[in-house]
This record gives structure tokens, sequence and C-alpha cells, in this order.
């Protein structure tokens, strides 16, 4: 009975080390040697400084600023020792709410989102992914009618024109992943640092 066991025990630990250490240890020195940037997290520096990931997203609450998605990851911020400081985009916590069409918590807060950003530009329809989460919670992107729905509130926050404001929203879209994979989007964060870097 050994002998037949043995073989079994032995394919599972060649095949445990192959698969569990060597593979996945070769694949992060390839992806490290080929994309070193997006290997160590697409992060956004400015002035020396890390201020941030394209593939993450951060919160906006100025103005002068353009907003991303709602986030979902809003559990106490683990370095926060009350525990009552809520922290958005936190990747630790990935995940989607669980909040379905028929939650009342779900509903009042996308109504309420909803009436704070009409007040904000009256005379445009509010875009869903302006009040929606995405399933991970930390979306960095929105959509081009999300951000050209908040421009009037930018300029007038900056002093400046909303065709100079709505041109970087242009220069900032992305198109489809190949032409067909996925939707046209604005990363936030790289937005936002063009304003700044125009606004000096």
């Amino acid at each position: 009975m050994l002998r037949e066991i043995r073989p079994a025990i032995l394919i599972l630990l060649l095949l445990t080390a192959i698969t569990g250490l060597a593979y996945p240890l070769a694949m992060t020195a390839i992806a490290g040697v080929i994309f070193p940037k997006q290997a160590q997290g697409s992060l956004i520096e400015k002035d020396g400084k890390v201020i941030g990931s394209a593939l993450i997203g951060q919160e906006f609450k100025d103005d002068k600023y353009f907003h991303g998605r709602p986030s979902a990851t809003l559990a106490p911020d683990p370095a926060d020792s009350t525990k009552t400081v809520s922290a958005p985009y936190n990747a630790a916590n990935s995940g989607g709410s669980n909040l379905g069409p028929t939650s009342k918590a779900l509903n009042d807060r996308v109504k309420e989102d909803v009436e704070k950003l009409k007040a904000e530009n009256p005379s445009a329809a509010v875009p869903v992914d302006l009040v929606t989460t995405s399933p991970s919670g930390l979306d960095p992107d929105i959509s081009p009618e999300g951000a050209l729905f908040q421009v009037p509130r930018v300029a007038r926050a900056r002093n400046m024109p909303e065709d100079r404001v709505r041109q970087f929203v242009i220069e900032n879209t992305r198109g489809r992943f190949a032409g067909f994979l996925g939707e046209p989007r604005v990363n936030v964060l790289a937005l936002n640092l063009a304003l700044d870097a125009a606004s000096k």
C-alpha cells in the first residue's frame, strides 16, 4: 500500500513546488522586468513623493477637483484608534457593499447624492456612475459623462472658462481597450493632476 501512496505524495509535493512556488515567483520576476511600473502598483509621484495609484481611486472633496465614484469601502480606518473615521478607497477592504436594489439604505444614499449633484448642475442629468459604487469599491475612473457633468463646478472653483476645463476632460479620456473592450473612461487622479499643473 505504501508503494502506491508514495508516488502520489511525491507528485503532490512536486506539483505544489512548481505551481505554488516556482511559477508564481518566475511570473513575478518576469513582470517586474517587462512591466516595472505596473508591477509596483502603477504609483504616481509628484515632486518625488507618491501621491496615489492609477489603479485605485481616492477621495477628492474640494470643489476645484473632479470627484470619483462613491467608495464602497467605508469601514473604519485601521490607523484610527477611535474607529470613527471612515477609510474610503481602502484597498485592504476591497469589495462591493452587497446592498441590493430593495435596500432602503442604498436608495436613501443614492437619492441624497442625486439631490446634491442636481444642486451642483441642475441643467444636466446625473450620470449613474457618480452615485453608484463599482464592484471593487476602488474604481479610479469615471465615465466621460461623469467628468463633463462636473465641469461647471470645477470651472467655477478654479475661476477657469468651462471650455478649457472641458478640453482637459477630453484630453484625459481614454477609449476602449483595443478599440472594442470596456468603455471610455477618465482617470480622476490624472485629470486632477493635469488641472493642477495647468493652474500653476
